[in-house]
């Protein structure tokens, strides 16, 4: 699904110390799975995900998605290519705080008819939030029934790559565990990114990469984790 090559991305370019956030590498990506990627801060592995999805664009390399170059989109075709095969869940649940968590789900809908609210509904149900949560905002549910709601919401169109950046930071190892085992399920039919530094939590991912100063350090499945 993803071919990186030699993928490049350079800070302060007008300085002279410059910053490499991304040192220049290649990576493949499959259809599906679930793929850890870890490092410490200033890693380099948020950068990654933000110029696999498009919200940045390297400084140097290649970025092919499905045979197509995405490096070279205009900003119109990279939105519609967010809002039509990507989905995103971040550390923040950044759910509308005045609307219920089945309208903070169906509000991201392509297709607002009927069968989408159907559509959330299942998809709410299928990660523990029943009628008594559907109108309920944001403040009234648990941290992990907000994040869960997120992780719906960014389920809603089906997008065939989930980009999850730190997706169980602010949660308990109950609720962060039972958030992977969504991802984990989703991942049977579509590729699904998780960056972390919490090592834990990828023990069921199909491959890790982890990442040193803006390079891969090393590859392994998740059972090596």
């Amino acid at each position: 699904m993803f071919e990186i090559k030699n993928i490049t991305m350079i800070y302060n370019m007008e300085k002279t110390e410059k910053v490499y956030a991304l040192g220049g590498f290649d990576l493949t990506l499959p259809d599906s799975g679930l793929i850890g990627i870890i490092g410490p801060s200033g890693s380099g592995k948020s950068t990654l995900m933000y110029c696999l999805s498009t919200l940045k664009k390297p400084t140097d390399g290649n970025i092919i998605y499905n045979g197509r170059e995405i490096t070279t989109l205009r900003d119109s075709e990279r939105e519609v290519l967010r809002r039509n095969e990507f989905g995103f869940v971040f550390q923040r649940h950044f759910l509308v705080p005045y609307m219920s968590a089945l309208d903070n789900v169906t509000v991201a809908a392509a297709d607002n008819s009927g069968e989408a609210v159907e559509k959330a509904k299942r998809l709410l149900e299928g990660f523990g939030l029943g009628e008594r949560e559907y109108k309920k905002r944001p403040a009234q549910l648990s941290g992990g029934q907000r994040q869960r709601a997120a992780i719906a919401r960014a389920m809603i169109n089906d997008p065939k790559v989930l980009f999850a950046d730190e997706p169980t930071a602010a949660l308990d190892h109950e609720n962060a565990f039972a958030v992977m085992d969504v991802l984990k399920e989703y991942s049977k039919t579509g590729l699904v990114l998780v960056i972390t530094h919490d090592r834990s939590i990828l023990k069921h991912a199909d491959r890790v990469i982890e990442m040193w100063d803006g390079n891969l350090s090393s590859e392994r499945n998740g059972e090596a984790v």
